[in-house]
Order: structure tokens, then sequence, then C-alpha cells
């Protein structure tokens, strides 16, 4: 004796070993033995033997017309044994009845299961639409054929060029485009940007980069809502002394300045940070822009900035205007020892706007003990002497050994200029920041106001709302502040320190959702920025190396096979490299480059000698 079961949604044929009240132990056609549950079976039958049955079945469920017995079959509950008795006008054989089953359970659309063995017919407008649901699913798949197949000739259908940007970026599997490049993918054997390169629709690898980060960041566009240009709500006394700041040659967004003044046996030292705060209030629309971008975004030759341009413009500290500000000054005497430090918020005169271009013979000066007759200089010397006090009673160094690159892209060319990091100029400006944002940041601790904390206490860096140590900078507490045109946690702190010093209550405190939900949006946005920022930068130094026709470079190990390169800020691996210590300056050969891919092949071609690991700077700044 035979039966037919169903286990798992699945029908299934066996011999029976032994039968027990509540189960049977069988035997499969390709010998393997279980026990089936009695309330599973569905038919016993002598002959034919199972797997003959199934077999048989399925050709006769191949003649039955799904249609036929859908109207054969009522609108009431049935078995598939009654319908299979209507339909051949007789006590259906053990095939007549599987197959009737096996059709039953491959049109669902036409019948509904309502139990083992049990069914009943769709109504009539239900079925109607799911039929029609079908004919349009058979015609998405038809046309996903054509448009693979077109694609395969590298000839990209209109439907899928207009999704070009969402299929490299963002695609959407669900949509038919998708599902016709994917598969026009797997039988080409390329990669999707590499197949619609194919086609024509990557032109430029930089544009192809670019649209990544647009996409990703301004879906509608990288230009502002209309917005207001705010004023300070209060009226502010005008600080006594003139502030210059000093940047680089692109710097738009002038958030820090600085200022002498010679007092009895020292000096009075002004740092001074752009309070848009005073304008921009909490919950309001240009807080709402702020709080979607968080940061200014960098990448060679284009800028995103954080707030409109014509904010900035209100705000920025720039030479010839009186802008508001939150000073912090600092009492020092002749030797640089600290006497007093306080803040005040005030309008201050900007005098100048100096930069690095122009003032970088200072740095040799400065060691040397030389002039070279530049504005100011008499008080860069003394804020630089104060900032190496200020890196010595610290006991962590300011700057490292870390190399800071610039690119200029004019005109598709690109220029790279490497500059290391720790020149005095450079040390004045990351010491007078790290003074501020970590002056401020306990202040705001010993007066139990909530901020946006950067905390080192485990080697990584990462954001808290409580005021614990940064053991990379050697400071009790550390919030940035300097930098509020440019990120929006320092314009989030600003505002708690605008009330902190005015006496009001804050509008964030420490278990804020809006503040927690600010630090965490913080974190993923600006990490996601930098890695946009690192791909233009991958991107524009081979560029560099194709317009410079490089053929050969010089790199250092950082470990195993990977190196990097000593002139530009690239990393790549060398399958060629022998076991070499860290710091091994070699020469490559440089081979393809793949500017899409954004990869180079380098061969080994000898080693030259070594050279110290650049050390990671600390954080002061963001770049300008």
């Amino acid at each position: 004796m035979h039966i037919l079961y169903e286990e798992e949604g699945t029908l299934k044929a066996a011999s029976i070993l032994s039968r027990a009240p509540a189960s049977l132990q069988v035997e499969a056609p390709h010998g393997k033995r279980s026990k089936v549950k009695s309330a599973s079976v569905l038919l016993e039958f002598e002959h034919p033997s199972a797997g003959q049955l199934l077999e048989e079945a399925e050709r006769f469920a191949e003649s039955l017309d799904a249609d036929f017995l859908w109207q054969c079959s009522g609108t009431a509950e049935f078995g598939f044994g009654d319908l299979a008795r209507e339909y051949v006008g007789r006590d259906p054989s053990p095939v007549e009845a599987a197959g009737v089953l096996m059709k039953l359970h491959s049109a669902p659309v036409y019948f509904y299961r309502r139990g083992r063995g049990r069914f009943q017919a769709a109504p009539a407008d239900t079925l109607k639409l799911a039929l029609a649901a079908v004919e349009k699913k058979k015609r998405v798949q038809a046309q996903i054929e054509d448009w693979a197949r077109a694609l395969e000739r590298f000839e990209c259908p209109r439907e899928v060029a207009e999704l070009a940007g969402e299929l490299l970026y963002a695609p959407d599997r669900s949509k038919p485009e998708t599902k016709a490049l994917e598969r026009a993918c797997a039988s080409t054997g390329l990669a999707p940007v590499r197949l619609l390169e194919r086609c024509g629709l990557v032109p430029d690898a930089h544009e192809y980069h670019l649209q990544r980060f647009l996409h990703e960041f301004f879906p509608g566009g990288t230009a502002f809502p209309p917005h207001d240009i705010p004023e300070p709500a209060v009226e502010l006394p005008r600080g006594e002394a003139e502030a210059f700041s000093l940047d680089d040659a692109g710097t738009t967004e002038i958030d820090d300045a600085f200022s002498l003044q010679p007092r009895e046996g020292g000096w009075r030292i002004g740092v001074h940070i752009a309070a848009p705060a005073l304008g921009i209030a909490p919950g309001s629309a240009l807080d709402a822009i702020a709080r979607e971008r968080l940061s200014t975004a960098y990448m060679p030759g284009l800028k995103y900035t954080m707030l409109p341009d014509d904010v900035v413009a209100r705000y920025s500290l720039d030479a010839g205007t009186e802008r508001p500000a939150i000073s912090l000054y600092v009492d020092i005497d002749a030797e640089g020892a600290v006497k007093g430090r306080h803040s005040r918020i005030e309008q201050v005169r900007i005098a100048a706007n100096l930069r690095h271009a122009a003032y970088e013979p200072l740095n040799a000066a400065f060691e040397e003990g030389a002039t070279c007759g530049l504005a100011h200089e008499e008080d860069l010397r003394v804020l630089w002497r104060f900032s190496e006090a200020l890196e010595a009673r610290r006991g962590k160094p300011s700057a490292g050994s870390a190399v800071d690159y610039s690119f200029y892209v004019e005109s598709g060319r690109v220029r790279i200029v490497r500059r290391p990091r720790g020149s005095p100029l450079d040390k004045l400006v990351a010491e007078l920041m790290i003074l501020a944002n970590s002056t401020w940041g306990e202040l705001l601790a010993e007066r139990d106001v909530a901020a946006i904390y950067r905390v080192q206490t485990t080697g990584k860096v990462r954001m808290s709302v409580h005021p614990e140590p940064h053991e990379g900078l050697g400071v009790a507490s550390y919030a940035w502040m300097s930098s509020p045109l440019r990120r929006y946690v320092d314009l989030l702190n600003q505002w708690q320190l605008v009330s902190a010093l005015s006496g009001k209550r804050p509008p964030f405190g420490r278990t804020s959702e809006s503040l927690l939900a600010a630090m965490r949006a913080f974190e993923v946005t600006y990490a996601r920025y930098d890695e946009h920022q690192r791909v233009m930068e991958d991107y524009w130094c081979l560029r560099w190396l194709q317009q410079e026709a490089a053929k050969n470079a010089t790199a250092v190990v950082l470990r195993e096979n990977l190196v990097r390169f000593e002139n530009i800020p690239l990393v790549t691996r060398v399958p060629s490299l022998p076991e070499l210590a860290p710091g091994t300056r070699v020469d490559l050969q440089i081979g393809a480059l793949d500017l899409l891919e954004r990869t180079v092949s380098c061969a080994y071609r000898g080693t030259l000698g070594t050279a110290p690991l650049p050390q990671e700077a600390p954080e002061t700044a963001p770049p300008a």
C-alpha cells in the first residue's frame, strides 16, 4: 500500500512499512524512511507505485485547464477528490485524483487553500484582478528580458537610462530596470558602472564620484531654501582690541580670529569665535537647514557649506567688519604663564584676514629668530611662543608628524601641495583652538550645562554628553566650539555657551532627545562626508599621476603590501612588494590607472631606505 501526503506544502508519495494509531512508518521511492502523521495523508492507493504515481499525476495535471476546473467547482468549499470525481464523471483513479490535487496546488490565483486537500474557488471579481496582475507580471518579465538583451549589446533602453543615477548609487531591486541591469551584468560579467559606461551613461569619472555624494546627501539639489538673514538678538558691547585671522587662501567661513594687547609685564591674548548662535535660534528655519546638513562638506575644488552664503557672510570674521563673537581673553606674563582668563560676548573689529600662503616664510623666520616685515608679524611671534608654552603644559603635541595636502583644481588640472604639520603657524592656530575648546568645555561642565564633548579615554575618539577627558590632547574636557559656521555640533555648543555666559536657561538638557539625536546624526554624517572627501582626493591623486605622465614614484610601506605615496596622499597595495618593515621607502613603477575604480597598478622596483611613519594629528579645527 502507498500513500500521497503533504509535508511543508509539498506533495510526496511513499510506501507504507507499518502503521500506528496516529502515524505511519513509510519509505520514499529513493529509499529514505520516515514517520508521517496520519492527518497528513491525502490518498491511499495500491497501484501504481509511489514513484510512478507522481510522474503520471504530473502529466495528467499538465492536461488540465485551471479555468475550466474553476468553472466546475462552484462557490462552496470542496475536497480535491470531489472535484476529481465530477471532472472524470466516475470514481477517479489515484493518478487522476492526484493530478487534480497537483493542479489545484499550482493555481493559487484560482483556488484558495482551506485545509489539507480542501479548497475554495476565488470570487469572480477577485480572480479577474488577480489574472490581470499575473498578465502584467508576464509583460513586465518580458520587458525585463528585452531590456537585459539590449544592455548585453551595450544599448541602453530609454527607461533604464532615465534611472541611471539611481541604478548606480541606490538601486531598488524591486524595479524592473534594476532587474534588467542585474541580469545583463550577470551575463556580461561586468559591474553596473562598467556596463553603463559601455552604454555611454558614465562619460566622466569625476562626475560619477561626485554624483554619488550628491545622490546621498542632496537628492533634491544643493540650493538652500528661502530664508532670512538673522541679526543678533541683542546689542553687544564693542571689544577693545582689533583682531586678525589666519587661514588658507580658499577659506570663506572665517570662524576664528586672534588679538594681542600689551599689559603691564605681559600680554592679553584674545581668541575670538564667530557667533552665529546670537542670530540663529534653536528650532528656527536656519537651525533646520544647519541640522539637515550638519557640517560643511569639503572635496578638492568644491565645497558645500552648512549655512547659506549670505548667512555666512553676515557672521564670518571678514576683514574691515565688526562682527559678533564669543571671546576668550587670557592674561599672560612675559614668560607665557597664564595669570587669568575670562570670556565675554561682544562685537569685535576685524583688522585683517591673513593667509597661510603669504605668511609661510614666518615658519622658518620664527625658528631662526629672523624677521620678514609682514603685518602682525610680532603679534604672531608672541602667539607662537605662547602656543609652545601651552603645548609643553599639556604634555601632548598639537600637530605630531602628520602631513596636510592642499588640492587646487583649475581648468581640469590639479595641483597638490604637501605641507608637513607642526610648523610654528600651524601650532599657533591649533593650540589656541585647543585652549578655547577645552576652556569652554570645562566652563560648561562646572556650571552643569549640557554640551557635546569629544572624548578619548581608551584610545578611540568618540562623542559624549559627559565631560570626560581627552587623553590625546591632555585636557580634562574638550568640546568643539571653534567652528560654528562649519559644524553643527559647534553651533549647538555655542547656544549652550551663550546661555551660560548670559545667565539664561540653556536650550538643551543633557537628556534632551534633540541634543542626543543631533550628536548621533552628526557622528554618522561627519564620517560619511569624510569618506566622500577621501574618494574625491583619491580620484584627483590619480588624475595628477595621469596629467604628470608619472612612470615611477616613491612610497612608504605602511604594513604588509600596503604603501603610501610620498608626494601625494594616495594609499595602494603593491602585490609584488617583498616583506619589508613599516617605514621602508620603496621605488615603484606605475602601471594602469582606473579612475572609476580609483586604483593604480604598481610594481616594486627597489628599496630606498627608511622614513618615519606620519602620525595622525590631534583634532583641532576642520579643514579650510
